[in-house]
């Protein structure tokens, strides 16, 4: 049997929310008996997308970040309730009954990343069961996977060398939103942003954009060199918080520049003259 994983790769993420919208088009107002009560139309977000703003004017960035449930091996919600409201089936795919689970409310405050809502109405907990009612029928990924246009989302089975989940996370790239955690979650991320530090080059005496001029980052074992945009922008991205780095600027002809800075957050070194 196939143990369901998914691997978000937030570099490829544009923020079109078609795979919330999927998921409300699938399961608001609509019933599947043995694996899910009907999604509320407001107040409940089964495939939530965290917007994260990184940097500081000029230099801003926006990242999507895509959080359904971790289905973690782990579980806190499994343990949580009683008489086997909550399970994990042999799948790996962690179901809330919609008839036993009804009064658990303490399965609401047993996920720390705060995916599982409660249905007042039903006196009821819910969350992302990925779509296990198709799956089941033959499908071969849950709505939110199908109707990704840019392929960020990847689903399969990870027992399967040959899925593209598996060949993701052969590869080393894959990582858990908060691995502190320890939940041995099946929905692992590409690309979460961490700390950059960019700048923007000018040449003082001709006031133009430094296109193509050589930056070097030293610090924490690394070292990079990466060279200036046609605008004269640089930017080294992915590195590690709380780190002391040293930037050093070079081109022909003009005295070089060296400057330090500390990743406590994503730093924008502004304009530098050469």
């Amino acid at each position: 049997m196939a143990r369901y994983g998914m691997v978000i790769d937030i570099t490829k993420c544009s923020g079109c929310y078609d795979c919330f919208l999927a998921c409300k088009d699938e399961h608001c107002g609509h019933d599947y008996p043995g694996y899910s009560a009907a999604q509320p139309m407001t107040g409940q977000f089964w495939m939530n997308i965290i917007e994260k703003e990184r940097g500081q004017y000029p230099k801003v960035k926006l990242t999507y970040i895509p959080v359904p449930c971790r289905h973690c091996e782990n579980a806190p919600c499994v343990s949580s309730a009683r008489d086997g409201a909550v399970y994990r089936r042999p799948d790996g795919i962690i179901i809330i009954d919609p008839e036993k689970a009804k009064g658990h409310r303490q399965v609401v405050s047993s996920c720390p990343y705060g995916v599982i809502y409660w249905n007042e109405q039903k006196s009821l907990p819910q969350k992302c069961s990925l779509c296990a009612h198709l799956l089941d029928e033959g499908w071969k990924e849950p709505r939110c996977v199908e109707v990704c246009p840019t392929g960020a989302l990847a689903f399969g089975d990870l027992d399967d060398p040959d899925s593209e989940v598996s060949r993701l996370i052969a590869s080393g790239a894959t990582e858990s939103l908060h691995p502190e955690y320890g939940l041995k979650e099946s929905v692992t991320y590409i690309g979460l942003p961490k700390t950059f530090v960019a700048g923007t080059v000018v040449f003082g005496d001709t006031d133009e954009c430094a296109g193509g001029v050589a930056v070097t980052l030293t610090g924490n074992g690394k070292k990079m060199t990466i060279k200036t945009n046609f605008f004269g922008d640089f930017e080294f991205e992915n590195l590690d918080k709380n780190e002391d780095y040293i930037i050093e600027i070079e081109a022909k002809g003009y005295k070089p520049q060296e400057m330090s800075a500390k990743t406590k957050t994503d730093v924008y070194l502004g304009i530098i003259t050469l």
